[in-house]
C-alpha cells in the first residue's frame, strides 16, 4: 500500500516538473513554436524560400484559375434548347454544358485536396517546396506546411465555386441533370488538376517530386501525369453515355 502512494506522489511530482519546465520554455525562449505571427526566424526563411518571381512560383495556380474562370462562363451562361427534332441533339448536348462545367470545377478542387490529404499530409511523400527546400529540420518542415497551407487555400476556395455553380445549376429548368455529366465532370476536373500541376510544379519548375524519397523520382511523376489522363478519359466516357439516349429519343419522335 505504501509503495502505491510513493508511486502517486512521485508521479504527482514528476508531472508537476515537466508543467514547470514547459512554462518556463514558453517564457525564456521565443522559438517554442514555429508559428508565422511569432517567429521570426521562419518570417524570414518564408520570405528566402521564393527561389525565383511570385508570378511563377503560383503559375499553376494562375493556370488553373484560367481554366476555372472559363468553365464558369460555360457554367452560368444561358443555353437556348431548341425544339426543332433535327437540332435536338445538338441541343441536349448544349444543355449538358452548364453541370459538366460546375462539376470539373469541383472535381479540380477535389483533386487538390485528394492529392494535398493522401500524399502531401498521410503519405508524406513530398511537400509544395520539398525539391527546393528539403524538410529535414523544424524550420525547413515550417516553411513547407506554409506552401502547403496557400496550397490547400486555393483547393478550398475551388471547391467552394464549384458547390455554388452546382446550386445554380439546379436552379435552372433547362439543363441536364445526368449523373453521368457530374461524375464525368468531377473526374475530368481532377485530371485536369493533375496535368496542370504535374506538369507545371514536377516537370517544368521542379518544387517537388510525387515521391521524394523514391530513387526513381521521374518514374511517379510521370505516373502522376498518366493518372491523370486516365481521369481525363474516365470522365470522357461517363459523358459519353448520356447521348445515344438523346439520339434514340429523337429517332422515336
Amino acid at each position: 500500500m505504501k509503495k502505491s502512494e510513493s508511486f502517486l506522489i512521485i508521479s504527482k511530482h514528476f508531472v508537476l516538473i515537466n508543467k514547470l519546465l514547459f512554462i518556463g520554455l514558453m517564457l525564456f525562449t521565443s522559438n517554442g513554436y514555429c508559428c508565422i505571427n511569432c517567429n521570426k526566424e521562419l518570417q524570414h526563411a518564408i520570405s528566402e524560400s521564393f527561389y525565383t518571381n511570385i508570378f511563377v512560383m503560383f503559375s499553376a495556380f494562375i493556370v488553373l484559375s484560367l481554366i476555372i474562370t472559363a468553365l464558369i462562363y460555360l457554367s452560368v451562361r444561358n443555353y437556348n434548347v431548341n425544339s426543332n427534332p433535327d437540332f435536338i441533339v445538338a441541343s441536349e448536348k448544349t444543355a449538358s454544358i452548364p453541370l459538366f462545367a460546375a462539376a470539373m470545377v469541383l472535381g479540380i478542387g477535389i483533386g487538390g485536396f485528394a492529392d494535398g490529404i493522401i500524399l502531401h499530409q498521410i503519405l508524406q511523400w513530398h511537400e509544395m517546396l520539398s525539391n527546393k527546400f528539403p524538410p529535414n529540420t523544424v524550420l525547413q518542415k515550417s516553411v513547407n506546411m506554409f506552401w502547403d497551407g496557400i496550397f490547400h487555400l486555393f483547393t478550398l476556395l475551388s471547391t467552394i465555386v464549384g458547390i455554388y455553380l452546382l446550386w445554380k445549376v439546379l436552379r435552372k429548368s433547362n439543363v441536364n441533370s445526368s449523373g453521368n455529366l457530374l461524375v464525368g465532370g468531377m473526374l475530368a476536373g481532377w485530371g485536369v488538376f493533375n496535368l496542370v500541376e504535374g506538369i507545371i510544379n514536377h516537370q517544368i519548375l521542379e518544387m517537388h517530386n510525387v515521391r521524394e524519397i523514391s530513387t526513381n523520382k521521374e518514374l511517379w511523376n510521370y505516373g502522376f501525369l498518366l493518372f491523370g489522363i486516365l481521369l481525363l478519359l474516365f470522365g470522357w466516357l461517363l459523358v459519353r453515355k448520356t447521348f445515344p439516349i438523346f439520339k434514340k429519343w429523337q429517332l422515336v419522335n
